[in-house]
């Protein structure tokens, strides 16, 4: 489980020395082991930020957060091996030269033993469509592929719980798909998903929760039909079948 008490984070807002921008004001949730949540807001609303908490990539000034238990700061490695983060763009993560070598990164540095890690990257492979691949060049990749790297590399580190980062930012129909199955197959299979997005098209029909953020809040924390027409006025894109049904309710 993740909880989150009381987290609020600011950044220098860069204009002034004293000057100071709230990301995350005052935010207190959880997710609980097996949940799909997703995370949504306008850009701006605090959604990266509140993640980033999760692992400890970003400090609260004020509250906290714990993972199955035991608070990020304590152990900071714990953190990052219960919770995998796949970031907006994976060039921001993919830090090897070819895909087997990316995917064994981090268990190499969790210091398993080398027939750990061969399993770890060949079920992690596996599981994107992208076994065989280990001695492809990262750099001749595609958007979609550099995605499914990024998302092995995540799940290389057997997370309890997975995050993700608009993660269908830039790829094509066919990549979009294959992401969504891919998130389906790993709710199914027990691990925590949290997809954090500001368009709900791909993700809406998966969730067990949806919380949304505006200004830095929780301005809404419900299931997927009672949170879409709060999420609309927050500027998140709704599909189009579920607002045509909430308007129709609306006038009857």
């Amino acid at each position: 489980m993740i909880e989150v008490d009381g987290v609020t984070c600011r950044y220098d807002g860069g204009t002034d020395d004293d000057a100071s921008v709230t990301a995350v004001d005052d935010v207190s949730l959880s997710v609980g082991d097996g949940e799909f949540v997703v995370v949504a807001g306008a850009n701006g609303s605090g959604k990266t930020t509140l993640v980033r908490t999760f692992n400890g990539l970003a400090t609260p000034d004020a509250g906290a957060v714990a993972v199955n238990g035991t608070p990020v700061e304590a152990d900071l490695v714990a953190a990052r091996t219960a919770v995998g983060m796949v970031f907006q763009d994976p060039r921001d993560q993919l830090v090897a030269a070819t895909v087997g070598a990316d995917v064994a990164f981090g268990p190499e540095n969790l210091g398993l033993s080398h027939d750990e890690i061969d399993r770890r990257v060949a079920a992690a492979l596996a599981a994107v469509n992208m076994t065989g691949r280990e001695a492809d060049r990262i750099a001749s990749l595609s958007g979609g592929e550099r995605e499914r790297v990024a998302i092995a590399g995540a799940l290389a580190m057997e997370p309890d719980h997975l995050v993700l980062d608009e993660p269908f930012t830039g790829l094509d129909e066919p990549a979009r798909r294959s992401v969504v199955e891919h998130l389906r197959e790993r709710h199914a299979a027990g691990t925590s998903v949290i997809v954090v997005t500001h368009d709900l098209r791909d993700v809406l029909g998966l969730a067990d929760r949806v919380v949304g953020l505006s200004d830095g809040r929780v301005a809404v924390d419900a299931g997927p039909d009672a949170a879409t027409t709060a999420l609309a006025e927050l500027g998140v894109r709704v599909p189009k079948s579920v607002a045509s049904d909430d308007a129709s309710e609306a006038g009857r």
